[in-house]
């Protein structure tokens, strides 16, 4: 997460009204939306007490459309008071008259001013979010703009196969600044890179992340990362992101074949312990490589002829996709000579990662 200020404690005329950056200036932040509004993006480091639940928060807008706003306003009073009670009995009780939270909702309005009323007349300082989540979820997205261009990108390229995020985790522990996407993202970047039951996050809690980690970069050390496409998954990248790491500098992985067929099978091994889950994601191949094709692919798994069906994937879907998307969209200085390796171990990964740390001169 970005740094933040030091925590400060002012005079009981500090107003009642934070802005984004005095996030750090409390000992909790509150966010009293809903859980489903919470799990998809939050402020970091936030708890969720919801004034009201998913359900009841539908049920009061449905009023609200249907019947009148100052009936959905009585139901809706009547139940952010059962809530914020339950809340001050299970979460709140034992706090300390000091204890100064910071209470936020989608726009700062009724639902966090309620908690802030009661909050104050108990005698917490409590303070709402100027703007409340969408003043935060602003403030991430022009901070992500600003802060993308600032780095010195470093991008690990190879063909499927060669490692990259195992080779850029292994920067990470060798001390590199490292911003691995697929591990945000939960999703290993291609048709078959979905991680089995691991979804991947919303796009706005995606966001947030990336804003986490390009704030705590040094920008007078570079950055490494994997090329990526627009998409991870079913995620997009942010276009200020994406093109500064377009114009970074290139450094290439060549793995020999028979070694990327070898890691595809340490790496994925999740494809072995349920073959048919993987039958289904070929049937997303379909169209690109046809149904025959795609038929003797599924035939392999079923029988578990996995080396042959991976060279096969390389050969025909995967290779040549990498030399389109390679030449159009990364074409950044490669001032060193690839990397070649026919080690993917983990042993030579670690010897890759420390080879581009010293040519990086990092």
């Amino acid at each position: 997460m970005a740094p933040l200020p030091e925590k400060r404690h002012p005079d009981m005329k500090h107003p009642a009204l934070a802005s984004v950056a005095q996030l750090g200036d409390y000992d909790a932040i509150i966010d009293v939306r809903t859980p489903a509004e919470f799990a998809e993006d939050h402020v970091p480091g936030a708890i969720n007490c919801p004034v009201l639940s998913n359900e009841e928060r539908v049920a009061v807008g449905t009023l609200y459309k249907q019947v009148s706003p100052f009936e959905a306003k009585k139901v809706g009073a009547a139940l952010i008071s059962i809530n914020i009670a339950r809340h001050l009995q299970e979460r709140f009780r034992d706090m300390p008259k000091e204890w100064r939270p910071l209470i936020y909702c989608w726009r700062g309005g009724q639902r966090s001013g309620a908690m802030q009323i009661i909050f104050r007349q108990i005698g917490w300082r409590a303070d709402k979010l100027d703007g409340g989540y969408k003043a935060f979820r602003q403030h991430v997205m022009e901070q992500i703009d600003a802060l993308a261009p600032r780095f010195a990108y470093r991008v690990v390229c190879g063909a499927t196969g060669s490692g990259k995020t195992r080779i850029l985790q292994a920067l990470a522990r060798q001390g590199a600044q490292v911003l691995d996407l697929e591990t945000l993202a939960a999703h290993k970047g291609s048709v078959l890179g979905v991680l089995p039951g691991e979804p991947q996050p919303a796009q706005k809690g995606f966001e947030t992340a990336l804003w986490q980690a390009l704030a705590g970069f040094d920008s007078s050390r570079p950055v490494f990362v994997e090329a990526e496409s627009r998409k991870i998954g079913r995620l997009h990248l942010p276009d200020a992101l994406l093109e500064a790491v377009r114009g970074g500098e290139c450094l290439e992985v060549a793995a020999s074949l028979p070694a990327r067929v070898e890691f595809l099978l340490r790496d994925y091994d999740y494809f072995l312990q349920d073959p048919e889950w993987l039958v289904r994601r070929l049937d997303n191949l379909k169209e690109l490589q046809g149904k025959e094709t795609v038929a003797r692919w599924q035939a392999l798994a079923r029988e578990g002829g996995w080396s042959q069906l991976v060279q096969e994937l390389l050969d025909l879907h995967y290779d040549p996709h990498y030399r389109r998307s390679q030449g159009q969209n990364y074409q950044g200085r490669r001032r060193h000579d690839p990397f070649v390796s026919d080690d993917l171990s983990d042993a030579g990964i670690e010897a890759l990662a420390a080879s581009m740390l010293v040519a990086a001169g990092a």
